[in-house]
């Protein structure tokens, strides 16, 4: 029987603490029993070597090495995981496929995508999580250097312009993760290593969650931003015992799409336990077939959107014209939300079983009208 694998993602800006948040991985969920396999960062091992975007003819060329060759390693990587005599690996990814679309235009990265017959989203989600550091450059300038890796080459300015790139590049996946500066590095690190505790079952994971109804945003505005990407949802819920919540979603674009079994068990009025796993499309179907057919299916578009370090998830319905609803992942009960100006908040429904999703697909409450100032 192959082991349990996880993959998770590190990335981040320039000087962001990658190479010692690694060392911590390794040696922390070495000593919990799990077998840490690190993929090494791709740029740093070609640039190093002499094959750099300023040495080949284009960009476009080097960085159509560079995709090939991220996805021959991964793939070597999983293979040899599959057949280790060992209960769990943890598959850590220096970087990941996503975070080449920040080094070149959409058209480049599509049709690198195109000639090797990648597609974006199947990347994007096919690692259980990712974590971004945040780049010394902000918040923490005195510490950036571009001394203790060969292949750096940004100043503070274009490392912060390049942290948003990779932080758009990345938004989208469901578990995206930005660890920021707020605190000092060890303590950084040490919120990391809770999350990535989290995100691969070593701890039950708390879902703390604020929603809130808003005024419906504006679409174009939304699909213009490179921070903004837009998913389909289909969401499903299956009979389960009283208290427990278990839903099935499929969630792509494009006609393609990915499936997830989600249960969750309720704490307190944000605080929740949840467990998710992802479903092959058999799996889905079959499970489908438990549908609690007192509630219907919920259709909704999802704009994940990220702002500063916070991401957000806004949920446009069909039966509205005049409100969505907006949620947001967080750390702890007590943080601050700071909302984007676009966003018109009517009022806080955290706690009003009205507007939680399984209520929504059995009773549509009506549109309510959002008051000026």
């Amino acid at each position: 029987m192959p082991p349990l694998i996880k993959k998770i993602v590190i990335t981040g800006g320039p000087c962001a603490g990658k190479t010692t948040a690694l060392s911590w991985i390794q040696n922390a969920f070495s000593q919990r029993g799990w077998r840490v396999l690190i993929v090494p960062e791709t740029a740093t091992e070609l640039i190093s070597g002499g094959v750099a975007p300023w040495t080949c003819g284009t960009n476009r060329d080097y960085q159509y090495g560079h995709v090939q060759l991220q996805k021959v390693k991964e793939d070597i990587f999983y293979r040899a995981a599959l057949t280790m005599p060992v209960e769990r690996v943890l598959l850590v990814y220096d970087r990941g496929e996503l975070d080449n679309k920040a080094y070149m235009t959409p058209e480049e990265f599509r049709d690198i995508l195109a000639q090797l017959g990648l597609d974006e989203m199947e990347l994007r989600d096919s690692y259980d999580a990712v974590f971004h550091l945040e780049t010394a450059a902000k918040g923490a300038e005195d510490a950036y250097t571009l001394a203790n890796n060969q292949a750096r080459y940004e100043t503070a300015q274009e490392a912060c312009a390049l942290d948003d790139r990779i932080i758009a590049a990345w938004t989208g996946h469901p578990h995206l993760r930005v660890i920021g500066n707020e605190t000092d590095f060890d303590v950084k690190l040490r919120r990391l290593m809770a999350e990535i505790s989290s995100a691969i079952g070593e701890e039950e994971h708390y879902e703390i969650e604020r929603k809130f109804l808003i005024a419906f945003p504006d679409i174009a505005w939304l699909e213009s931003q490179p921070n903004c990407h837009r998913v389909e949802i289909i969401q499903t819920y299956l009979r389960t015992e009283e208290g427990i919540e278990s839903r099935v979603r499929q969630r792509g674009e494009n006609g393609r799409f990915l499936y997830y079994e989600t249960t969750k068990k309720p704490i307190s009025g944000m605080k929740r336990v949840e467990t998710e796993r992802r479903l092959t499309e058999k799996e889905y179907l079959s499970l489908l077939m438990n549908a609690d057919t007192r509630r219907r299916q919920l259709r909704k578009t999802r704009f994940c959107y990220t702002y500063g370090k916070q991401s957000f998830e806004i949920d446009v319905y069909p039966f509205w014209q005049k409100q969505a609803i907006v949620e947001i992942e967080l750390h702890s009960e007590d943080d601050p939300i700071f909302f984007p100006p676009e966003l018109r908040v009517i009022r806080e429904v955290t706690d009003d079983p009205a507007y939680k999703n399984a209520a929504l697909a059995t009773h549509i409450p009506e549109e309510e009208t959002p008051q000026d100032g």
